[in-house]
């Protein structure tokens, strides 16, 4: 464990001291959620920095860890990691603001002021995109020592990107009974602040578009778990170039489970209450991935012993 964090120590250094800042609030927003009774959009008024703070947590250890494992340092994704801290400093700064003021930091056109933070926000959203796009690109180009550590990290970069992209038919919902002044929606259907899940408060009513967003930024760190899980409980039975192809139908799942949500959504339908259509494309998803998975450890070369009688 001390390795573990001796390793981490050298890790890019605005992105931990991100981390840090963020591991701060999420304790300050978690103890708003118990103290302040305010409610903002059908939530505690604190609930929403505190879910973006763990969030930028995972994202920005994720990126640095990702950094980390780059054979030689490269100065362009380390500017585009600073770049990114910058723009999440902003973002959370006005989502938190807001929280103070009283009033929504999402989709809030109600006054002009309202309107310049929410475009803010969406403007620091495009250039932390820009800047992953620049990690990605870089990370593509530099080889990473295990094959399926490096496609992992590829494919949770990329797959976080789709994450990013299936987020923005949030502008374009405007659900019936919707608040005036609001420019968009998480809800499809429904407008957003009615029953949803617990904690994540996705709409159990109708569709809601933070599911695929959420599954796939996650895909920065369940790929990379992936590929670290293989290695771990399976590197003695499996060679490195099978345990890489599972990784890449591991990435094609997880892309799939990603377009699956937000298709879902998109049609206005709650996350547990699939119709017949879903249910069907899902079955054929898990049967192509099941397949895909045995045919890859079909072809997995048969590793042989010398048995030595003396």
């Amino acid at each position: 464990m001390t390795t573990v964090w001796n390793r981490a120590a050298g890790w890019h250094r605005p992105l931990m001291l991100l981390v840090s800042a963020m591991a701060v609030l999420t304790v300050v927003a978690a103890v708003g959620v118990v103290a302040d009774p305010r409610v903002l959009t059908g939530a505690p008024a604190w609930l929403k920095p505190m879910k973006f703070a763990v969030s930028f947590v995972l994202y920005g250890t994720t990126l640095a860890w990702m950094l980390s494992l780059l054979p030689r340092r490269s100065r362009l994704a380390e500017r585009a990691a600073t770049v990114i801290v910058a723009v999440a400093v902003v973002e959370m700064a006005v989502i938190v603001a807001q929280v103070l003021r009283g009033t929504p930091s999402h989709f809030n056109d109600t006054t002009g002021l309202n309107a310049a933070l929410f475009a803010i926000m969406g403007a620091a959203i495009m250039v932390l995109f820009l800047a992953q796009v620049v990690l990605a690109v870089v990370l593509l180009r530099r080889p990473v020592p295990d094959r399926a550590g490096g496609y992992a990290v590829r494919l949770g970069l990329g797959l976080s990107l789709l994450g990013m992209l299936v987020a923005f038919p949030m502008l374009t919902q405007h659900p019936v009974g919707a608040p005036a002044g609001t420019s968009g929606a998480h809800s499809v259907g429904v407008p957003d602040g009615g029953p949803g899940l617990p904690l994540v408060g996705w709409s159990s009513t109708g569709g809601d578009l933070r599911i695929g967003h959420f599954v796939g930024l996650h895909a920065l760190q369940a790929l990379p778990l992936l590929a670290i899980g293989l290695h771990r409980f399976l590197g003695a039975r499996l060679d490195a170039l099978t345990r890489a192809r599972l990784v890449l139908v591991g990435g094609a799942a997880y892309g799939g489970v990603t377009l699956l949500t937000t298709w879902q959504a998109l049609r206005g339908q709650p996350l547990l209450r699939p119709d017949t259509l879903t249910l069907t494309v899902a079955a054929t998803l898990v049967v192509a991935t099941a397949a895909a998975t045995g045919l890859v450890l079909a072809r997995r070369p048969r590793r042989t012993g010398v048995v030595l009688v003396g």
